[in-house]
């Protein structure tokens, strides 16, 4: 083996040139392959981080009849199905000692409608207790104009990219109440329509359901325009509004529902037998003097009843505590809801595609990565090939002097393996020093599909030891593939060949 080797370094230098080339294109790739599997795994990191922190957070609770786990942006827009015991849910997540924070949702489609256009457009409305939302989730985005609602205020928040998709199909601007067009916020096409922009500071919505429950057209205030800190794109799909006018315009129970329950006078007559109900219509009982007050029925209701808590929902989303297994608490929950209704699946799965976005890229990403791979292959092939025939009187004369082929083929081996293990372990860690620096560079976007690739706002890949593991396995497969070429040429060179090249 050190003979090997001794003689793998003697040829590297002797054929510097050759080297050079080989050495250049082994670390290009190694750097490229470094970056490249920073750049997914921030990737990766980024879309979680965003998604869970800023927006479902780690597990979600839906209802066991939900057919899909996707209930973010589902096929078509299906609708989610109800959640209809949540004050029953609420205790057993407050005893789980790895749940950190959880907050129920209304999560559904819904007609836009307006009166000037014939064919509705549609939203997703994501309904929530104001103040609850922003314990949950406190800096996932920025009101850009109007105000943060109240706690219990009948409000609907706008996101940009919503603002910006209703203006393209009904030609209205959509302003918070009381507010005025900021230029900088219009969108082109709007700025050039400036002088007769067509303004509204409230939007007509009608819920959508599969389900028996009969939907409302409910007039929603405009109180806000939002942008998601990151992937807006995605999250401004969902118009924020508060939880009551969610369900009154989903067609669901409300908490006023809720409370209204069957007065006491009521409930007594209709708990009465058959005999007892007959007695009623006899006797001079049935005479009320009028001197007497008849008694004043009133729906008597539990305080716990006028809470937002008490009506429907079509989902929870839970953040876990710091470093929680995912598969752990998804089991321990699941356990401890057993009986309930529903069921908890993680982020990913509750995302759908969009769960599955950072997969694809991934994918597509290190399949170009390993593109570049095989282009370096193919010059690396051609390079070592070349010196071999280059070689052929010094090969022949090696067999010729009892040199086995096994030697030959080690020979060969052993030059790629060290320009490799030097160029390439180069390019490895020149790719980890870009890896760390580009943080430190901040660079940012707005640009969506950028967003996409940044894993947010910002560019920040991250590099774990099995990335730069990863990166090492593709190393070695490409110094391998590169020299099996090269070495059956180098091994097919015999005595004879070397005299007739003479």
């Amino acid at each position: 083996m050190n003979l090997i080797l001794t003689i793998a370094w003697r040829n590297i230098l002797r054929h510097k040139g050759k080297s050079l080339v080989i050495g250049v294109i082994l670390f290009t790739g190694a750097f490229l392959m470094t970056v490249g599997n920073g750049v997914i795994s921030g990737m990766a990191a980024g879309i979680e981080k965003n998604i869970i922190d800023g927006f479902m957070g780690d597990l979600v609770l839906i209802s066991d009849a939900q057919k899909s786990d996707n209930i973010l942006l589902p096929m078509m827009g299906a609708s989610i199905e109800p959640v209809t015991a949540y004050r029953e849910i609420k205790g057993i997540l407050a005893a789980q000692p790895y749940v950190k924070r959880f907050l129920p949702v209304g999560k559904n489609l819904a007609m836009v409608l307006d009166e000037s256009t014939t064919a509705p457009g549609y939203a997703y409305l994501l309904g929530a207790d104001f103040g609850e939302y922003r314990k949950m989730f406190p800096d996932n985005f920025t009101v850009l104009e109007g105000s943060y609602p109240a706690p219990g205020e009948r409000a609907l928040l706008v996101p940009t990219f919503a603002r910006d998709e209703f203006y393209d199909f009904y030609n209205i601007w959509f302003l918070p109440a009381g507010g005025r067009v900021v230029k900088e916020n219009l969108k082109k096409e709007a700025l050039a329509n400036f002088p007769t922009l067509n303004l509204s500071t409230s939007v007509v919505m009608m819920g959508m359901t599969s389900g028996l429950n009969t939907t409302n057209d409910i007039r929603f205030p405009v109180t806000g325009i939002n942008r998601y800190g990151a992937l807006n794109q995605i999250f401004g799909h969902f118009c924020l509004v508060d939880i009551e006018s969610y369900r009154e315009c989903l067609g669901y129970f409300t908490a006023a529902d809720m409370a209204a329950q069957v007065p006491r006078e009521e409930k007594k007559l209709l708990e009465l037998e058959g005999s007892d109900l007959d007695s009623m219509f006899g006797g001079e009982e049935m005479i009320v003097s009028t001197a007497k007050k008849a008694p004043k029925l009133k729906a008597e209701a539990p305080k716990e009843a006028k809470l937002a808590g008490d009506g429907v929902y079509n989902a929870v989303f839970i953040k876990l505590n710091e470093g929680e297994d995912y598969g752990k608490a998804l089991k321990e929950l699941n356990k401890a809801l057993a009986g309930k209704g529903v069921r908890a699946v993680t982020w990913n799965k509750a995302s759908g595609p969009i769960g599955g976005m950072a997969l694809i890229i991934k994918g597509a990403l290190f399949l170009f990565v390993m593109l570049l791979f095989c282009v370096a292959v193919i010059i690396i092939v051609n390079t070592l090939t070349m010196a071999a025939l280059e070689r052929a009187p010094e090969i022949g004369m090696m067999r010729a002097i009892g040199a086995q082929k096994t030697f030959i083929a080690g020979m060969f081996l052993g030059e790629t393996a060290v320009l490799s293990a030097v160029f390439g372990g180069l390019g490895v860690l020149a790719g980890i020093a870009a890896v760390k620096i580009i943080p430190l560079l901040k660079i940012n976007t707005k640009n969506d599909m950028l967003q996409l690739l940044y894993g947010g706002n910002f560019f920040n890949p991250l590099l774990s030891l099995p990335d730069i593991a990863l990166t090492a396995l593709q190393l070695l497969f490409v110094t391998v593939v590169a020299a099996l070429y090269p070495m059956r040429v180098a091994v097919n060179i015999t005595p004879l060949d070397a005299v007739s090249r003479d």
